[in-house]
């Protein structure tokens, strides 16, 4: 989509965390809310709800963040053209970030993994609409790679090694890795190191250069790397594969207005442009709800996290 004019886009790349975003904020929303008086009771908020002008859209950065920008300015025009609203796009530092962000009510609409998705909810007015659709599926796996040179190529050979997982609120770079091995009795600070870079394509690289012995990532976007070149598949090993994932949810602010609402969650569920789903590795958008994400709930309560640590 580069080289396409996009008269009123507005595309922030926020690298500062949650200071950053702040810059990012939606100048007409803080004004509306700032006019809502005292004495405007709970159900007259939710029958008008909030309807700004622009609208702040969020993405994780699961890869490289200004990949993700400018790969993503196709949805920008999209969003813009179906919604009639100015759109802003924004790649946060890191995942705590986004939870955080989400938490302040700075986003309007945000594309979590599904355990930050399920810490963002923790304290956050939001609500999941819609998921990634791939080959009729809305879920998705992770696995687990190993280092092919240092021959880890099983379980017993990760021990004692260093492992490499991406953010540490990460669903598919973090949690089910970390529980596929906890399953394989293999536990994190006992058999083996854990680092944490950040991101799933970081991490693919760090095991195929040998500086992590094994890691963890999404299956989709290994699959990716390997199809553009980046991971060499002849020198990482595919240990496991993690059971099914609910995909990434697509969030939007619980206080929009309730035609707002309706127009986005249409507008996702509807989208067929086959460059616009590309960099979500998608089909399309599929209808979701928050019981949806109750595995991944489980599978925190499993592993013993602390759900407090990702949102204080």
């Amino acid at each position: 989509m580069v080289g396409i004019s996009f008269k009123h886009r507005i595309i922030g790349f926020c690298l500062s965390g949650l200071i950053g975003l702040v810059g990012c904020n939606n100048p007409s929303s803080t004004t509306n809310q700032g006019e809502k008086t005292a004495g405007q009771n709970t159900a007259a908020l939710e029958s008008v709800g909030d309807n700004p002008k622009k609208l702040i859209v969020a993405l994780l950065p699961d890869e490289n963040a200004a990949s993700i920008i400018q790969d993503n300015e196709g949805l920008v025009y999209h969003l813009e053209t179906e919604l009639g609203k100015d759109i802003e796009l924004v790649v946060t530092t890191d995942y705590s970030s986004m939870i955080e962000a989400a938490s302040n009510g700075r986003l309007d609409l945000a594309y979590f993994g599904p355990l930050s998705y399920v810490l963002a909810k923790t304290k956050s007015d939001i609500e999941p609409f819609a998921a990634r659709l791939k080959g009729g599926s809305t879920t998705y796996t992770s696995i687990v790679i190993g280092n092919a040179e240092a021959g880890i190529d099983e379980f017993e050979d990760i021990k004692g090694t260093t492992v490499a997982f991406g953010d540490p609120a990460s669903t598919s770079s973090r949690l089910f890795p970390e529980l596929t091995l906890a399953e394989a009795g293999l536990i994190s600070g006992e058999d083996y190191e854990a680092v944490f870079l950040g991101a799933h394509d970081a991490v693919a690289l760090a095991v195929q250069n040998g500086n992590a012995q094994a890691g963890g990532l999404s299956r989709p976007i290994f699959d990716s790397l390997v199809e553009k070149g980046s991971v060499d598949p002849t020198k990482v090993t595919i240990i496991a594969e993690s059971a099914p994932i609910p995909q990434y949810p697509w969030t939007m602010r619980t206080d929009l207005s309730s035609e707002l609402k309706e127009n986005i969650r249409v507008t996702f569920l509807e989208l067929n442009d086959e460059s616009v789903l590309k960099p979500f590795k998608a089909d399309g958008f599929a209808e979701v709800s928050d019981t949806d994400y109750d595995g991944i709930r489980q599978a925190g309560t499993t592993l013993g996290l602390d759900l407090g640590e990702f949102v204080q």
